[in-house]
C-alpha cells in the first residue's frame, strides 16, 4: 500500500489547446480595462455596461445609449438619410467612411431625433465614438444645428451626450466651421429661453469639447469620462510639466467648476428627468 502511495501518478494542470479555446463562444466574456475583472457580457449587459467590481463605465454606442435613455428606448429619429461626402477630396476618405459605416452600423457619428424621459418630450443628439472615433464633420454638426432648431421650434427641451477624439480632419476647415454654427444655434436657442442639458461621456475632447458640449445649462458627466481640448501627452510635452493622475478626469473638472454633476448610469435617466421636471411650467403655477 505505501509502495503504491508513493508509485502513484501525479495530476498536473493542464492548458487548454488552442482548439478548446476557440470552442469558447466570441464575445462571451469582457475584461474590465480599469482593474482586468473578467465578467460575463450578459452580466455586464444587465449592469448597464458599468464594471460589477470597480464601476468603470463601458462606452455604449449611440443605439444603446438610447435604449438606456428615451422611454422604451424609442426614438423618432432625425434626417437618418444623412451621410458624409468627401468634400475636399481627402486621399483614403471615401473608403475609409463605408468601413466605418460597416463597423459601426451607423451611417455618421450622431443620432439625433425626439423621444421621451419619464413622460418628458425631449428632443436628442447621441455622439457615437465607435463611428471615426466621433468625430465631428459636416454631419454631424448639421445634423446637431438641426436637433437644436427643432428643439427651439417645438419648445422641447435639448440633451446632447457628446463622444468625441475632435474634429475630423478630412475635412478641415469644414469640420472647423461646425463648432461656430454649434455655438450660434445654441445662442439663439438659450435666447429662446430653451433648456439644453450637456452629458459628457468618455471620452469628449477637442472641437466638440471646445463648442456645444462646453455651452450647456446644465453639463453632467459620467464617472471617469475624459473630458478636455488637448490630449494630456500634448499638454505635458507643450508646458513640460508632470499632469495630476486624475487630469482632465469627470471628477478632476468637477472639482475645479467645468461640470455641474458626476452621475452614474444608472442614476442618469432619473437625473435628466429630475433636472427636466424643475424647468417645467405645470398648469396652475403661473
Amino acid at each position: 500500500m505505501l509502495r503504491d502511495f508513493f508509485n502513484k501518478k501525479r495530476k498536473y494542470a493542464t492548458v487548454p489547446s488552442d482548439r478548446s479555446k476557440r470552442d469558447i463562444p466570441e464575445g462571451l466574456m469582457s475584461k474590465c480595462p480599469k482593474c482586468g475583472t473578467i465578467i460575463f457580457s450578459k452580466e455586464l449587459e444587465k449592469n448597464l455596461k458599468v464594471c460589477t467590481e470597480c464601476g468603470y463605465h463601458f462606452k455604449l454606442n449611440a443605439i444603446e445609449r438610447i435604449r438606456l435613455t428615451l422611454d422604451e428606448g424609442r426614438i423618432f429619429e432625425y434626417d437618418s438619410d444623412m451621410i458624409s461626402e468627401d468634400p475636399l477630396e481627402f486621399p483614403g476618405y471615401k473608403e475609409k467612411l463605408v468601413k466605418q459605416a460597416e463597423k459601426s452600423d451607423m451611417k455618421d457619428a450622431v443620432v439625433t431625433g425626439e423621444g421621451t424621459i419619464s413622460g418628458y418630450p425631449v428632443v436628442v443628439a447621441v455622439m457615437s465614438f465607435d463611428f471615426f472615433s466621433g468625430s465631428m464633420g459636416s454631419v454631424v454638426g448639421e445634423k446637431i444645428t438641426r436637433a437644436i432648431e427643432r428643439a427651439a421650434q417645438k419648445q422641447y427641451p435639448l440633451i446632447v451626450f457628446s463622444t468625441s477624439g475632435g474634429a475630423r480632419m478630412q475635412e478641415s476647415i469644414l469640420s472647423l466651421m461646425q463648432m461656430a454654427k454649434t455655438s450660434a444655434a445654441l445662442k439663439r436657442f438659450s435666447d429662446q429661453g430653451g433648456l439644453f442639458i450637456s452629458v459628457f461621456t468618455d471620452p469628449t475632447l477637442g472641437g466638440v469639447s471646445a463648442s456645444f458640449a462646453m455651452l450647456g445649462d446644465v453639463i453632467l458627466a459620467e464617472p471617469g469620462a475624459i473630458v478636455g481640448f488637448a490630449g494630456r501627452i500634448v499638454i505635458e510635452q507643450t508646458i513640460r510639466q508632470k499632469l495630476p493622475d486624475n487630469f482632465q478626469t469627470a471628477e478632476f473638472n468637477l472639482e475645479h467648476g467645468q461640470i455641474d454633476k458626476v452621475v452614474e448610469r444608472k442614476q442618469l435617466k432619473s437625473t435628466l428627468a429630475q433636472i427636466i421636471d424643475l424647468h417645467t411650467v405645470k398648469k396652475g403655477e403661473i
